[in-house]
């Protein structure tokens, strides 16, 4: 399954009560949420069968939802066409394939996202940059590792 159509399908279970030409509107609210920082800069063009989606978004007294929708989607440069049923095949059929209900849910958290975090003090190098740029020496440091510094930094010069 695709990520269109995984994204289609988390819209449609929170998008119960929705029309059909919101649920559609969600769906490229949604994709284009969960891919932002790849499609930031870019020419992005949807194509849909729905010829009122382009005018939902132009639609001055919309609901409070459809603006949140709307400011969401003014980060992109967005183009939608209209792409009749019959020219879009592949959509179609896979808009109606039966789905399992028990469906996997997306995990948006990585247990590992800080797995690689740098959670020690001040690396040494620092020190060294520090003494040769400017003749500093890290704060309550002993004589001994004053010199040593000062004998690596040598090295660096």
């Amino acid at each position: 399954m695709g990520p269109a159509i995984r994204a289609y399908v988390c819209c449609i279970q929170f998008g119960l009560n929705y029309t059909t030409i919101e649920k559609e509107l969600l769906t490229i609210v949604f994709s284009l949420d969960k891919s932002q920082s790849y499609l930031l800069g870019f020419k992005i063009v949807v194509f849909s069968n729905h010829v009122a989606l382009r005018f939902l978004l132009k639609k001055p007294d919309a609901k409070s939802r459809l603006i949140r929708w709307m400011l969401l989607l003014q980060v992109f440069n967005i183009e939608i066409r209209d792409k009749k049923g019959d020219e879009n095949s592949v959509a179609d059929h896979l808009s109606r394939i039966e789905r399992e209900d028990d469906l996997m849910p997306i995990k948006d958290e990585f247990p590992n996202e800080q797995l690689l975090h740098i959670t020690t003090p001040t690396p040494w190098f620092a020190y060294i940059c520090n003494f040769v740029a400017a003749s500093q020496f890290p704060p309550k440091e002993s004589r001994l590792c004053k010199e040593r510094l000062q004998n690596d930094a040598k090295y660096y010069i």
